[in-house]
């Protein structure tokens, strides 16, 4: 049995191609201060990537944070929408992008990681 909240090099979305087809051609939606892109995919995985603009946060430091909470929050929560029969036969690629100027905390965050969950399981499972 694989181990339950890990977030591994084979669960990242880095490939360039997968994620522009992701911005060009996949489904979006919108939960302040994020903004997810979503795409079902034949690759049988559930594959999860993050962005914080350089426009809203100048400093790196800022920025990097952001991203390790919400990668944070997407490990711990991400095994609701894993355990779907849908997901798990024709795999997800799903992109977060921070919206907000606000440096946010991990409870904050962490709520809102959890309706989306919910958001992209209806979605997705119908």
């Amino acid at each position: 049995m694989a181990k339950q909240f890990t977030l591994g090099k084979r669960e990242r979305l880095k490939s360039r191609k997968a994620i522009d087809q992701l911005f060009r051609e996949g489904q979006r939606f919108s939960h302040s201060p994020i903004r997810v892109f979503y795409q079902e995919t034949k690759t049988g995985r559930l594959q999860f990537g993050v962005a914080v603009s350089s426009k809203l946060f100048k400093k790196a430091v800022d920025r990097n944070r952001v991203k390790r909470v919400l990668r944070e929050t997407w490990r711990l929560q991400k095994n609701e929408l894993e355990q779907q029969p849908r997901v798990k036969e024709t795999g997800l690629h799903i992109f977060f992008v921070y919206t907000d100027r606000e440096l946010p905390d991990f409870n904050t965050l962490y709520s809102i990681t959890g309706i989306i969950i919910q958001k992209l399981n209806k979605r997705v499972n119908g």
